[in-house]
């Protein structure tokens, strides 16, 4: 009589279950388990959710001319009757595609109190040598940020979108050029 079992017959002997996973499968799985939990995410997002606050539009640039104003988006673009852009809630507006922001300080503060973001508004200087004429710089130009408005110290300016050759010619100004601006309606 043989003690002996063969291959295929069934055993009171332990199973052996393998060796613990390495650190590679658990990478792995654990890269699985968060590109899952991503994609579930964004797939179950509500419609409402947008790009983060302050995020450009691709493809846009702004001059680094001064302190710019935080232009984060606070509420949705809404076209007025006369075709101005606004926005809802009075605060900045997004960078529009082909355009590139340009900070104001104007020469009267005051005028700040009467334009807010999504006005359109003719750009005019007044050269600080030269003729004491004044040059249409922008026209039309739309105000996406108005900052300061109440400040007295120098420190309130207008945030402007325009084209780079308009952008160039304001920031190319000489030193000790007086900004003003002209509201449409």
């Amino acid at each position: 009589m043989r003690f002996g079992r063969t291959v295929g017959e069934r055993s009171l002997r332990p199973v052996r279950w393998p060796g613990r996973p390495g650190a590679g499968p658990l990478l792995r799985a654990g890269l699985v388990v968060t590109l899952l939990g991503l994609a579930a995410t964004v797939l179950y997002a509500p419609p409402g959710c947008g790009p983060a606050p302050g995020a450009a539009p691709t493809g846009t640039t702004s001059t680094p001319t001064g302190p710019a104003p935080s232009p984060a988006p606070t509420g949705s673009p809404a076209v007025t009757a006369d075709g101005a852009v606004g926005d809802r809630t009075g605060g900045a507006l997004p960078l529009p595609g082909g355009t590139v922001g340009v900070p104001v300080r104007l020469a009267e503060p005051a005028a700040l109190a009467v334009v807010r973001p999504g006005s359109r508004v003719d750009l005019l200087a007044l050269p600080a040598t030269g003729p004491g004429t004044t040059v249409l710089l922008a026209s039309r130009a739309l105000v996406l940020a108005v900052v300061g408005a109440g400040e007295l110290d120098g420190s309130s300016a207008l945030y402007l979108a325009l084209p780079p050759p308009q952008a160039e010619r304001v920031v190319g100004q000489p030193e000790g050029s007086r900004f003003a601006v002209l509201v449409r309606g």
